[in-house]
């Protein structure tokens, strides 16, 4: 079966950092771009950054740009969303998930094939 789990959401003070993980089960991410998506309550569902198959290529929104570091270890087949400095405006279920062809800046939810269930994340005084 075919699975994502992301990991390492919670809760957090303003200006702190989390590192959420993606885990692939089932499959491998090698061939994959990973995108992390996030949504708030009331809000749509927003792009957060990509990372290509290879981890040569990165994109970010400009809303995390600075921040939030997008990287991958494919021999764990697992890929991270380090979040320094977080405001409570970061606070959503954050989502991974995986698609064919390259990251780009802007590529939309619809063009990804697979899903994570989505990990909370609190930024909160």
């Amino acid at each position: 079966q075919l699975q994502l789990v992301e990991s390492g959401g919670g809760l957090v003070q303003p200006g702190g950092s989390l590192r959420l993980s993606c885990e692939a089960s089932g499959f491998t991410l090698d061939y994959y771009t990973i995108g992390w998506f996030r949504q708030a309550p009331g809000k749509e569902r927003e792009g957060v950054s990509c990372i290509s198959s290879s981890g040569g290529i990165t994109n970010y929104a400009d809303s995390v740009k600075g921040r939030f570091t997008i990287s991958r270890d494919n021999a764990k087949n697992t890929v991270y969303l380090q979040m320094n400095s977080l405001k409570p405006e970061d606070t959503a279920v954050y989502y991974c998930a995986a698609a064919y062809g390259t990251c780009y800046r802007g590529r939309s939810a619809n063009n990804y094939n697979y899903w994570g269930q989505g990990t909370q994340v609190t930024v909160s005084s």
